[in-house]
């Protein structure tokens, strides 16, 4: 069987992403935004892995408690190629928990527990992007930053656009269905019998895959789109709720 070694698709990626910092964070302008995305992302990433682990934990599964995943610790969650991803396009992973689908109360298939387990990773983010865009909304309609500086202002909203823009880009990416990817989980638990053996069989093929899509930039070209119009669809929809033109604000830093 064709084999892949996922070691040259860590160095691939981490030269590309390598490359994409020195070009993207020279300049003073660039610095202040890897000030504000570096904690958007290690929250992301943090609350995506433990969903995941705390998933598999409620269905019977301590592997995740066992190797000290069931933890809010960023330090336990963190891949570096991923978290560099995450830094210079706004999605990318974390480290993969890990489980035992045997180890799953009997009243779920396994199947069925990969899936759910799978999932959690992604809603974990769009709950965390709802619940920021909330906040956003909370300090734009009560005036809550009214009394702070111009520039202390513009760096909590920028802040809180970030996080919400990481938490949605970390879930969408993660949900493109191909190794090693949460989306690749959740498709081949739902695939016919044969059709899950054939994905099964030809994963390290779909390593290739994905590490063709990235470099090319394909990636990019589907899901930043994606992220832009999540972003300002649940901004429209919390600032109808709450009266405020989050629209705005979001085309102002950057969402299209």
């Amino acid at each position: 069987m064709f084999s892949f070694d996922k070691r040259i698709l860590y160095i691939v990626l981490g030269i590309f992403v390598f490359m994409n910092i020195v070009n993207r964070f020279t300049s003073t302008n660039g610095l202040l935004i890897l000030l504000l995305t570096l904690p958007a992302i290690l929250i992301a990433i943090t609350f995506h892995e433990f969903a995941h682990a705390f998933a598999a934990d409620k269905l019977g599964d301590d592997t995740p408690r066992r190797q000290g995943r069931l933890t809010l610790n960023p330090l336990k969650h963190i891949d570096p190629v991923g978290f560099a991803l995450m830094i210079v396009a706004g999605f990318g992973w974390g480290k993969p928990v890990q489980i035992s689908p045997v180890k799953f109360k009997r009243n779920i298939s396994m199947a069925k527990g990969e899936a759910i387990v799978s999932i959690a990773g992604p809603l974990m983010n769009f709950v965390l992007a709802t619940i920021s865009t909330i906040i956003l909304a909370c300090l734009l309609k009560f005036n809550l930053l009214v009394n702070l500086p111009y520039k202390t202002t513009e760096l909590v909203l920028a802040f809180f656009v970030e996080l919400i823009l990481i938490n949605i880009g970390l879930g969408l990416f993660n949900l493109i269905p191909l190794p090693p990817l949460d989306g690749s989980k959740i498709l081949s638990n739902f695939l016919p019998y044969n059709a899950r053996q054939w994905f099964i069989r030809n994963e390290q093929i779909m390593y290739i895959v994905f590490l063709v899509i990235w470099v090319t930039g394909i990636a990019g070209v589907i899901i930043s789109p994606a992220i832009s119009k999540v972003t300002l669809g649940l901004g429209t929809l919390i600032g109808n709720i709450f009266n405020v033109d989050l629209g705005s604000l979001l085309r102002i830093f950057g969402i299209y």
